[in-house]
């Protein structure tokens, strides 16, 4: 897996960045301002690769846990971030029990995903979220794909990157239960332009 050559790596470059992104922790702030108005509870970070999005969830008080499919990432993320918890799995096949999550993040981690698994990801998302359960998305905004062939610290990689637009990922979402609450596109340290989406699964939908 291309993401376990460059775990180390990629630590090292990306532990920083929301140093240099206020817009993106206000965003990550607001999420869990919204997170602890439903009473709080377990918040998944959805690709959460070396762990530093879980690790700031946490510090904003969220009971918050990483999954990642690359077991590099994972081993970098428990070594980075003792005592939190960080587990293999998959987005496209999420092995979380039904209505369990408060919250769900996928910080800049559904690049990976093609567009036809995508509504597959997003009913995982609508399936374990409770009714009122809050998802935060980041991606990077635009309507190519590319193929990355040099990845984190000049290491080689083989993996598809995919940009979308707002309304794309809004009708995706519209369609899987949710109401978007937020949208915005930023230009920051973790992207050149990027997409954050808050969004609510809805009350009524199974």
């Amino acid at each position: 897996m291309s993401y376990d050559t460059v775990a180390a790596s990629y630590a090292d470059i990306t532990r920083h960045l929301l140093d240099e992104t206020p817009e993106e922790r206000a965003v990550l702030a607001l999420f869990g301002d919204l997170v602890r108005a439903q009473g709080g509870g377990p918040v998944a970070d959805v690709g959460c690769g070396t762990g530093r999005i879980t690790a700031h969830l946490c510090q904003l008080g969220m009971e918050a846990f990483g999954i990642d499919l690359s077991p590099g990432m994972i081993e970098v993320a428990r070594r980075d971030h003792p005592g939190l918890r960080f587990e293999l799995g998959s987005m496209t096949d999420l092995a979380l029990a039904d209505g369990s999550m408060t919250g769900l993040v996928a910080w800049f981690s559904l690049i990976h995903v093609p567009d036809e698994e995508v509504t597959s990801v997003f009913a995982h998302f609508q399936r374990v979220l409770r009714p009122g359960g809050r998802l935060l998305l980041s991606f990077h905004v635009g309507d190519e794909s590319q193929l990355k062939t040099q990845g984190y610290g000049g290491h080689p990689m083989k993996v598809h990157v995919h940009r979308r637009q707002h309304r794309q990922m809004t009708a995706w979402l519209s369609d899987a239960g949710f109401t978007v609450e937020v949208h915005r596109t930023v230009t920051s340290a973790e992207s050149a332009l990027g997409g954050i989406l808050l969004a609510c699964r809805q009350p009524d939908s199974q």
